[in-house]
Parts: C-alpha cells; structure tokens; sequence
C-alpha cells in the first residue's frame, strides 16, 4: 500500500503559532517533490479567510497552496492535487462539505492508489479514519454519513485530554465517552492523541511522533455479555504497524488469535507487551 499519512491533532498549540508545533514535520513529510498542496478549508465557515492563513504559512515552508474551494470542479482538483492538507475545524460539516462535494472516493483513492500525501489536523485527522463517532465536535450540520474516508483501520480522538482527578466537573470525561462508543458492537479501536502528538503513516508502518503521548482504546470481550475498554500509554517513540489477520507484524507472531464468540461478533483482546485487535486489520503497538 502506498499511503503516507500525516495526522496532527492539533494545528496550534500553545506558546506557537499557527502549525508552528510541527512545521518541520510538514516539510519532511511534502518532501521536495511536491511543489503545490491542495487545501480542504470545509470544516471553517469563513473559507477564505482559512486559506488564506494556511496558504501564508505553506508559503514559509516552500510550497504553493491551492484550495479546493477556489476550484470550478473539486473533483477535477483531487485529481490533479499533488498532496492534500484537510484542516481543522467542525467536524460535522467538515464531511458533508466532502460529501456533498463527491471527493471522498477520489480522495481515498488517489491517497491509497497513487500514494499522494495527505496531512489532516484536528478534523482533518478525524476525517482520514473509519469514522467520525469519536470526535469532539458538535452536529452542528448532518452528513449522509459518519463513515470517513477511512485510510486507517481505526478511528482518532484528537485533542485528548487525561481526567483530572483534582478537577470538581462532573460531566463525563474523553475516556468515559471513548468507553461509551466500545460498548457499542464492531467498534473500531481509537488513537487518542493529546496536544502537540501527531501520527505518520507510511505504507503499512506508523510512527507515534511530536511532544506528547498518546493513548490506545480498544473494545474487547471479557465474554459474550460483558464488554470492557482498555487504554495503554504510548511511548513517543511507539510504532503501530499493520498486516491481515494470522500474518507475522514486524517480525512478532501474535501469541494468541482470538475466536469469534457465538454472536459472531469479532472481541477485541488485549496482550501484553502488545494489543492486538481481531478487526479486518491487525493494529500492532510496540514500543521501542
């Protein structure tokens, strides 16, 4: 597979301006072989004025940058697109603007296919994974779908943040919601990435990279009746890697493949020093 992937949580953090936290990493991951990045400003109400400030930073970095909104048919831009860059914003409207658009397969497809870059933050990282169920954001607008242009097995929860045990708010925290979306069945596993951590794909390799960790959510079965969520820390130097079902990852063997349980729904089990999922993909962590 071809893919490369950038996926950022977050386009600001604080005490740096706008991508200022991972301006390095973008021009490694464009490289010198891409001259023009195509932008997807949907997910702001105010589209040119989010061009505008993304096409201003671009320009420090040395790349030009065109925005699908700009274009006469948007279709025709991913096309022609020689890497992609989705900002952040709402989510919601984010994907409808693609939908509505018809770019989610052309996006998908020049990405896995031809293997043109795609850099997302915020919810343009939500909207590289299986679905968007796991994002911060209000429905502010309905898409015909929550299905994402899934370039990853898995789903993201950008913007993590750990529960403060000294906190009085009694509302539900990010790891409580995480947990109430796995006691859904055939939930995929969820990344949450905090502030300033970003995830690079490369092929059938990932790479945990910034200055923050991450965490691991994955639904798994006890038994037929009772579900669960677990979390594990990642290290900033943890890779994930992917391969089918019963194949070596990187080397190591699964030491257990999990049977289907009666109700024929797929559970998720949990190994230490690894996490291995029995979804259509495997997701291996191991930290280095």
């Amino acid at each position: 597979m071809k893919r490369r992937l950038l996926l950022v949580s977050n386009s600001t953090l604080h005490g740096s301006g706008y991508l200022g936290h991972c301006q390095d990493n973008i021009s490694v991951f464009f490289g010198k072989d891409v001259k023009s990045v195509l932008f997807v400003p949907y997910a702001l109400h105010d589209r040119d004025a989010y061009t505008r400030t993304a096409r201003d930073k671009f320009k420090t970095l040395g790349y030009e940058l065109e925005s699908i909104h700009e274009a006469s048919d948007p279709v025709e831009a991913v096309r022609k697109a020689e890497g992609f860059f989705i900002g952040g914003g709402n989510t919601f409207r984010l994907l409808k603007s693609l939908y509505d658009n018809k770019v989610v397969s052309e996006i998908r497809r020049r990405v896995l296919e031809d293997g043109v870059p795609y850099m997302g933050s915020s919810a343009g990282t939500n909207v590289a994974t299986v679905s968007i169920s796991t994002t911060n954001d209000m429905p502010i607008v309905f898409p015909p779908s929550f299905s994402a242009i899934g370039l990853v097995p898995f789903n993201i929860n950008p913007h993590y943040l750990d529960p403060d045990p000294g906190s009085r708010h009694m509302g539900e925290t990010r790891e409580q919601r995480i947990t109430q979306y796995h006691e859904e069945p055939d939930t995929p596993q969820v990344l949450a990435l905090r502030e300033g951590s970003m995830l690079l794909v490369e092929g059938n390799r990932a790479t945990l990279l910034g200055t923050t960790k991450a965490k691991l959510f994955s639904r798994f079965s006890i038994d037929q009746d009772k579900l669960s969520s677990s979390a594990k820390s990642l290290s900033d130097s943890t890779r994930l890697m992917f391969s089918s079902l019963g194949t070596t990852l990187g080397g190591v063997r699964p030491r257990q493949r999990p049977e289907l349980p009666a109700d024929g729904r797929r559970p998720f089990v949990l190994l230490m020093p690894h996490i291995v999922s029995s979804s259509s993909l495997i997701l291996l962590l191991e930290s280095q």
